[in-house]
């Protein structure tokens, strides 16, 4: 791993906005990298780009010193500002060697995520090297190297629990409302079109949910979401005046006092005796407490969750410790991968030295006595030289790699 480098820009340092002028978009990235492995060196090399880091991963001799990483930048050419540049080589992160190996385990086992364990970080991982991997920008180092990293997430996100528990607060409320059973056809109403409810409505839809009425203060925002969702989108105003019924309850806005009074709730119920769900997301909350307090709902609002999100959360972090063994283990048995893949590489040329002597035995060295042979003894003596190529060329491998297990041990 003598040559392994990372040079990384990550939200722990870069602010996210700053971060987003490094992102280097599909159409120039071939062009960009190999700038980058012409003018500096670099044999094999992949990028990673995602709205909380930027990394390039690669193999070189050079020293990651304030020089190397600035001309770096200005062979990128991402026509960053002087002042972006210094803030950028002043608040870079470098790895190299081993050290490089366990930064690249960790990142794509969540570990130095903004949220601990969220597994996309994976996937955008291997996608990054994929694409650079097609493009010809990697090798037979990195794809080794890529084969420990996948095989080390899948054990983490498996035999720890670092993934398991939800702290997302749509996720919870998702998951909350799938625990009361409701039916695919339940009538539900979405009060207020903003992110939030936006990304509950997808979890809904994407689960089969189909019957939706969007309210909100924008009629635009309401029909927007409304036509993701098949559904029918009302301007706030009318929600006094719905009497098509409903069974769930989704609201969200940025209202100061509740949306869902008595008043509005009673008209909403149009006579309805039902025990029905409010999911309440927004702070403060949407529903009146005299809603809450007077009529029969399963209540599911944001603070409670928060609750949740964080227990799931310091859950997560107490699970490190297991998924940093399971990749302590990983660099350990890797070394050992990486040392025999050394020798095969260097034993490859091996079997080709020995057909060389066979030829030149044969063909030279003793060929006089060869050709006075009898067919049946010329063919014996191919037979034993066959074999005996065959040994020479698996019993040095074996060998080898004995010798590798026992130094490892």
């Amino acid at each position: 791993m003598e040559y392994l480098k990372i040079i990384a820009f990550t939200h722990q340092q870069i602010d996210l906005k700053a971060l987003g002028k490094l992102v280097i978009c599909e159409q120039t990235l071939e062009d960009r990298l190999r700038n980058i492995q012409s003018d500096l060196n670099i044999k094999e090399i992949f990028y990673v780009g995602t709205c909380n880091r930027v990394e390039f991963v690669f193999t070189s001799a050079a020293q990651l010193n304030e020089a190397f990483i600035a001309k770096f930048l200005h062979v990128l050419d991402m026509g960053l500002p002087e002042e972006y540049m210094e803030q950028f080589i002043a608040n870079v992160s470098t790895y190299e060697q081993g050290e490089a190996f366990n930064h690249l385990l960790r990142t794509s086992c969540s570990l130095e995520s903004l949220v601990v364990g969220e597994k996309e970080i994976l996937a955008q991982v291997r996608k990054a090297y994929e694409a650079c991997q097609k493009a010809g920008f990697t090798g037979d180092y990195m794809r080794m190297i890529m084969n420990r990293v996948v095989k080390t997430a899948k054990e983490v996100y498996t035999h720890t629990n670092i993934s398991r528990n939800p702290v997302s607060v749509v996720s919870l409320a998702y998951r909350k409302l799938r625990e009361l059973n409701m039916c695919a056809n339940s009538r539900l109403l979405i009060i207020g079109a903003g992110e939030t409810n936006n990304n509950i409505a997808q979890y809904l839809k994407k689960h089969k949910y189909s019957n939706f009425s969007v309210f909100n203060r924008t009629i635009e925002k309401a029909e927007s979401l409304a036509k993701e969702l098949n559904g029918k989108a009302f301007p706030l105003t009318e929600l006094a005046n719905y009497k098509a019924g409903f069974d769930v309850i989704i609201t969200c806005t940025g209202a100061t006092q509740p949306i869902l009074t008595s008043e509005i709730y009673t008209s909403l119920l149009n006579g309805d005796t039902g025990k029905k769900v409010i999911v309440d997301l927004a702070v403060p909350n949407d529903t009146a407490l005299e809603v809450r307090e007077n009529f029969p709902i399963h209540y599911i609002e944001v603070e409670s969750l928060k609750e949740i999100a964080r227990k799931n959360i310091q859950e997560r972090y107490d699970e490190l410790v297991n998924a940093e063994h399971i990749i302590e283990e990983n660099i350990k048995e890797f070394d050992a991968v990486l040392r025999q893949r050394r020798v095969e590489l260097a034993m490859s040329e091996v079997p080709k030295k020995i057909k060389e002597i066979k030829e030149k035995a044969v063909n030279t060295v003793f060929a006089d006595e060869i050709n006075a042979l009898d067919d049946e003894a010329k063919a014996v003596l191919e037979q034993v030289m066959n074999y005996m190529e065959k040994k020479y060329i698996s019993v040095p491998m074996v060998m080898a790699k004995e010798i590798l297990v026992k130094k490892s041990s």
